[in-house]
């Protein structure tokens, strides 16, 4: 049987016996140390941090800009994997922000050492004082990393982490292809699109490849667009 991506699900053999575990009830996964890795690494063949990470380090080089100076926020962070990617590259400072008190848990509990600090926000509804707190971080990247759409993350938080970053900073996000198609129904389409032909985003490398493969076996296809931010996107 072939399950939509944001419905596939595993069973995992716990204390109390097997118990199903849908993939994107991240906060279930994160509880079992290294459960998420398990399923989507070694098993599913996950290749979005890796990726992310090279393509930026390229643009970078390219542009004749220091990785080393970057102050990055990673927007839905989850357990710290593309973090984990950004320090192996020499990135100074990663400061994480997810929804979920759970990620953050998993991430102090398996990679302790790849954040400067962590943040349990909605990106999408902040409060003046979870704002400022951020804000003081003064950041000159973002990345998120298979985070966006399925109703895990709308334009909202998007918008609102992205215009935390410094004009100048980088950008580096990923998204499912279907996402970016004339016919997407959750308003990621529309403002990635204006943000680039409005001059918002100035795109340095895109590219499309295979995030994973389904549950099927059948590959799902993202894509990774590195850029640099020109200005805030519109509210």
């Amino acid at each position: 049987m072939r399950y939509e991506q944001d419905l596939e699900w595993c069973l995992v053999d716990g204390k109390d016996g097997w118990r199903e575990i849908r993939f994107h009830d991240y906060a279930e996964l994160y509880t079992v140390t290294g459960l998420y890795e398990r399923v989507f690494y070694e098993i599913l063949q996950c290749s979005s941090p890796s990726t992310v990470r090279e393509l930026l380090v390229g643009a970078m080089n390219r542009a004749g800009a220091d990785i080393s100076q970057l102050r990055v926020l990673d927007f839905g962070g989850g357990n710290g994997i593309m973090a984990e990617e950004l320090v192996k590259a020499g990135v100074s400072s990663v400061v994480g922000v997810d929804i979920l008190s759970e990620a953050r848990d998993a991430a102090l509990r398996d990679r302790p050492d790849v954040y400067q600090d962590y943040h349990v926000v909605d990106m999408a509804a902040l409060t003046e004082s979870e704002h400022a707190a951020l804000a003081r971080h003064r950041f000159t990247g973002m990345t998120s990393v298979a985070a966006l759409g399925f109703g895990d993350a709308p334009p909202d938080a998007f918008r609102e982490s992205f215009n935390l970053v410094e004009d100048g900073g980088w950008i580096a996000f990923t998204i499912k292809d279907s996402f970016l198609s004339d016919r997407d129904p959750s308003g990621f389409s529309g403002l990635i699109k204006s943000a680039i032909s409005d001059g918002r985003l100035e795109v340095h490398a895109s590219e499309t490849y295979q995030h994973r493969i389904a549950t099927t076996g059948e590959p799902l296809h993202y894509k990774a667009i590195i850029g640099t931010k020109k200005s805030d996107l519109p509210r």
